[in-house]
């Protein structure tokens, strides 16, 4: 079993098939397994020490997320996300982002505010490190706490269906579209404006946030739809 693993301790709070999905989702999402990427029931069931039910009824439900997809004689890959489909997204995040905003400047509680604070440090030392992968983490994390804060269990778990989606272009967006810098500043704003209880400059700065994540996508799209058409 993989070394970095620990499904017993999962365990402890989850079902064997959920506490899989979990661990798949992560490496995924932290991009251990990439876009496009086939995965091997094998590798995975001997990394958890388990049989390969757990993992396909995993990939299953990770299938119905969006995350994975499955091709006939051929497996289950780590699902692609297309530049149109990105942007739909995006049209629906924006407006979350704005609403989450609001409301959080309104009645944010001190616990996770105090949370937000502790990441935005974490990731300026991610973003002075040029630490891409961290920061990518932590910024999963900032905006998860963004949204669990509101106290909204379906908005929390929309969001975090439509985010998930992005998964291929966050990572890449920050990597080679010249996000970190500007993305720590953007991340800074919204803080300070939740802490100063203005909901409309805070609404406004994450619905912008939001937008200029959507342009960083796109600018890191272009060099890879330009090789692709030569």
């Amino acid at each position: 079993m993989h070394a970095t693993s620990s499904p017993l301790a999962i365990l402890q709070a989850h079902s064997l098939p959920s506490a899989v999905q979990a661990e798949i989702e992560r490496l995924i999402l932290g991009g251990e397994l990439p876009v496009g990427r086939r995965i091997n029931e094998v590798a995975l069931a001997e990394r958890f020490g388990t049989s390969r039910g757990p993992v396909r009824e995993a990939l299953r439900a990770l299938e119905e997320c969006g995350i994975v997809r499955a091709e006939r004689n051929r497996g289950v890959f780590v699902r692609e996300v297309s530049l149109v489909e990105a942007d739909e997204v995006y049209d629906l995040r924006e407006v979350l982002d704005e609403f989450i905003g609001r409301r959080l400047a309104e009645r944010i509680a001190e616990e996770p505010l105090e949370q937000l604070k502790a990441l935005l440090r974490e990731m300026s030392e991610a973003t002075s490190a040029g630490d891409v992968k961290r920061y990518h983490a932590l910024n999963l994390s900032f905006h998860d706490v963004l949204v669990d804060a509101v106290g909204n269990s379906h908005l929390s778990a929309t969001y975090r269906r439509l985010t998930k989606e992005l998964l291929l272009y966050r990572l890449r967006g920050l990597a080679e579209g010249g996000g970190l810098a500007v993305s720590i500043a953007e991340h800074a704003a919204i803080v300070d404006a939740i802490e100063a209880r203005d909901p409309a400059r805070a609404g406004r700065l994450l619905r912008a946030h939001a937008a200029d994540s959507r342009a960083r996508m796109h600018k890191a799209a272009d060099p890879v739809y330009s090789r692709s058409a030569r």
